[in-house]
């Protein structure tokens, strides 16, 4: 389980495509001393296995299924992703839990300089529209963030400076597409609804 409060900003180092998926390394800045070989860490929202480690980086291992329902398929070296290590018991609750199973992906439609802050609209699967409600939680890329406004097939959010400097929103443009997780929450109510 992670929060969606993003602690480093990585960076693909290696891509290997593989017959079943690909292995990815990811440098970061965390203490790679204090990751367990088989730690759960979100990577842009995806939770992936440390399959092994070095001084500056950590190695997963990406199934075919993630790398098709995801955007980890368009990843490459060079490219920045949003990190965040498993919650631990007692850690502080700031952002609201996330599974790091991502739903689907979406696509940025507008970007917007709103005051201070930055204003995104994403179009997303009208299949998952529904499960995103105003002042709801969404996971975008692993950052957990509150719904402004929703569409039949969009949804807005802003972004204040501190999330767009620590995390990628900082560069993400018109056109980018995104890993999107629904609250929980919401997935759970509409299974008992529609089996009412």
């Amino acid at each position: 389980m992670f929060t969606g409060l993003i602690t480093d900003q990585g960076e693909i180092t290696s891509v290997t495509a593989g017959e079943g998926g690909a292995r990815l390394e990811i440098k970061t800045q965390y203490d790679t001393s204090t990751i367990d070989i088989g730690a759960s860490i979100a990577c842009d929202g995806c939770c992936l296995t440390a399959v092994a480690l070095s001084d500056e980086s950590f190695v997963v291992d990406v199934s075919r299924e993630t790398l098709d329902r995801t955007t980890l398929g368009d990843w490459g070296t060079g490219d920045h992703i949003n990190l965040e290590r498993s919650l631990k018991l007692g850690d502080e609750m700031g952002g609201h839990l996330v599974s790091g199973h991502v739903d689907c992906t979406a696509e940025v439609i507008s970007r917007e300089q709103d005051g201070e802050s930055v204003r995104f609209m994403f179009r997303v699967p009208t299949d998952f529209a529904r499960f995103i409600a105003e002042k709801g939680s969404v996971a975008v890329d692993g950052v957990s963030l509150t719904v402004n406004e929703v569409g039949p097939d969009s949804f807005g959010v802003n972004i204040i400076p501190h999330t767009c400097s620590v995390t990628t929103f900082g560069v993400l443009n018109i056109g980018n597409v995104v890993n999107i997780e629904i609250d929980m929450l919401a997935r759970y109510v509409a299974r008992l609804l529609n089996h009412a």
